[in-house]
């Protein structure tokens, strides 16, 4: 039982690294990115919120929190870490070190994300380095749980899950721009880029299109050629692939939903927790049809 406990580290770790843009989302969306106007001190002279801060007391504590998210992930991370040295993993070891090293470097990116009175691009660039670890955590997990190894697809497959997977991080890329020319700045003060919101946000949304047509070209040629002898490998493939269909497809409506209602919290909200999960399944995806050895085409 214990043993079966220890083994789910990397799931939790990934978890928490998901949850960690939920909350960066919920301290941006209220406004709380200054609830904390210093760093490493949460207010000068205190780690802790203080009763002498003239900010609102919901936005220092919300802040506060997102802050103190960070120890439960080194914590994680160091306990997954702890258990790749005793299983004797040495394929896991440099990813589960990876992930401690990216969580400080979060928390440093997190610094200068407040020390520059939250800059789009530092606030961008916090957000990328979470898909990073996203992506480390997922195939951490992937190869901690023995998945048998990948179907081989033909090289147009390999390509098109390529194609795919850098799309999806493109548009996760191009969102982090209309993000920081939006609303949405995490303070009343902050700075915003000087683009044209409509313009970027249609980028953006062009962008998605272009995906959606990757995906459903991927699907139709994993539904349609011979790319494995095993029919299993085959269906979980094709199973990963509606899912990531549906989530593509539901995370487009949010955004053009969110877009013509004028950005509404909630509808901001679920598109980040969209984001997660999108960015979850393209990274299952690209991991688990990888295969040095490819089918060749007929």
């Amino acid at each position: 039982m214990l043993k079966n406990r220890i083994n789910r580290l990397p799931a939790l770790l990934l978890g928490a690294q998901i949850a960690l843009i939920i909350t960066g989302g919920a301290v941006r969306l209220t406004k709380s990115g200054l609830g904390c106007p210093t760093w490493p001190e949460c207010a000068k002279g205190s780690y802790t919120p203080s009763e002498d801060q003239v900010e609102p007391l919901i936005n220092i504590w919300i802040e506060f929190i997102n802050r103190m998210l960070t120890f439960i992930l080194v914590a994680l991370a160091i306990a997954t870490f702890g258990w790749v040295l005793k299983s004797g993993r040495k394929n896991l070891r440099l990813l589960s070190f990876l992930q401690i090293f990216g969580i400080f470097g979060q928390a440093v990116l997190g610094g200068i994300t407040v020390l520059t009175k939250l800059n789009p691009a530092a606030v961008a660039s916090h957000l990328l380095l979470s898909i990073a670890l996203i992506y480390g955590a997922v195939v951490l997990n992937e190869r901690s749980r023995d998945y048998p190894k990948a179907a081989p697809l033909t090289y147009a497959g390999v390509l098109l899950v390529r194609v795919v997977f850098s799309l999806t991080l493109l548009v996760i890329s191009v969102g982090t721009v209309v993000t920081g020319s939006g609303p949405h700045a995490g303070d009343r003060t902050a700075p915003r880029y000087n683009f044209d919101l409509r313009m970027v946000t249609w980028l953006h949304a062009d962008l998605v299109i272009t995906l959606c047509g990757a995906i459903f070209a991927l699907y139709l040629l994993l539904k349609l050629a011979p790319i494995s002898s095993s029919p299993e490998a085959r269906d979980n493939h094709l199973k990963l692939m509606r899912t990531f269909i549906f989530l593509v497809l539901i995370q487009g409506g949010i955004g053009y939903l969110q877009y013509f209602t004028g950005v509404p919290i909630i509808l901001v909200g679920l598109h980040l927790l969209g984001l997660s999960l999108v960015w979850l399944t393209a990274c299952k995806l690209l991991i688990r049809t990888s295969s040095k050895r490819h089918a060749k085409l007929s």
